[in-house]
């Protein structure tokens, strides 16, 4: 006689959320979470999202958590300048001059020197 094979039971993939603050893992659609201020948060296609984070937390006590942290921590202009720099430089054409940067990130030129100073200073600090 001929076995049959036991047809292999597929298994359905569930999409996952991570809380931001502790780690767990937890079914997609029951997530809390929010943005928060952070100046180091660049979007990647939306330009109106900069300066925001989106956080994702397990539960409303690990989403305020969340937002305490993020309301100490500083928000430094330089910072998402240099953060807005980066997006240009590493997506789209190449940028060759000051104005064509200027221009693809909405800064002016004093502005993107800044940029530019504290993400030097901030290198070197970590260097040394």
């Amino acid at each position: 006689m001929w076995k049959r094979r036991k047809q292999a039971r597929r298994r359905e993939i569930l999409p996952l959320e991570l809380c931001d603050l502790c780690g767990r893992t937890f079914p997609a659609g029951e997530e809390v979470g929010g943005h928060v201020p952070d100046s180091s948060s660049a979007h990647p296609t939306d330009t109106w999202f900069d300066g925001l984070r989106r956080v994702t937390a397990c539960c409303e006590a690990h989403l305020d958590v969340l937002r305490e942290a993020y309301r100490r921590r500083p928000f430094v202009e330089e910072e998402l300048w240099a953060a807005k720099i980066t997006r240009v430089l590493t997506s789209g054409p190449p940028v060759l001059t000051m104005v064509q940067l200027a221009c693809r990130t909405g800064l002016h030129e004093p502005d993107i020197r800044r940029a530019i100073a504290w993400h030097n200073e901030r290198r070197r600090r970590m260097e040394g």
